[in-house]
């Protein structure tokens, strides 16, 4: 059975994952260092890890297994997912492949150096409606793809 997980701290469509994951009816793991409240859903158990860097994204990849799926725009848990064979997606919809990955990895250490060097600074555009319609159309055909590789 495809299970879901959450990389729930920062995640802006955690509404529109449960209501997809009770269509399908899906466990789905919320894992976060603390400040979400449980859901009255039975499919969903609320994972609280000790606070530090990596703590939720340790706790995804070592139960993450092939077929699942990851909500998360962390890119590093994003390729630590696909190593287990799941399937990963961003909360703007796009999902991570095995061709994108790389780019994507190499991407974000380029632009953590300009952050950090002061050539760029500000992060990532305001979440939009568009992205939020555009993860429904993308997590739904995700959870399609995780069920045919189980």
């Amino acid at each position: 059975m495809v299970e879901i997980y959450i990389d729930a701290d920062a995640c802006p469509v955690k509404d529109e994952i449960l209501r997809v994951a009770t269509r399908h009816t899906l466990k789905t793991y919320m894992v976060c260092d603390g400040g979400i409240g449980p859901s009255q859903n039975p499919l969903v158990e609320l994972v609280i890890v000790t606070q530090g860097a990596d703590a939720a994204d340790d706790w995804i990849a070592e139960h993450i297994k092939k077929g699942d799926v990851c909500v998360t725009n962390d890119i590093p848990l994003a390729a630590r997912c696909m190593e287990n064979a799941a399937l990963a997606i961003k909360p703007n919809g796009e999902r991570f492949t095995e061709n994108s990955i790389g780019m994507a990895l190499a991407n974000r250490e380029l632009m953590q150096n300009l952050r950090e060097t002061g050539q760029i600074t500000g992060g990532p555009r305001p979440f939009s409606k568009t992205d939020r319609s555009e993860f429904l159309n993308g997590f739904e055909t995700t959870i399609q793809a995780a069920k045919r590789l189980i």
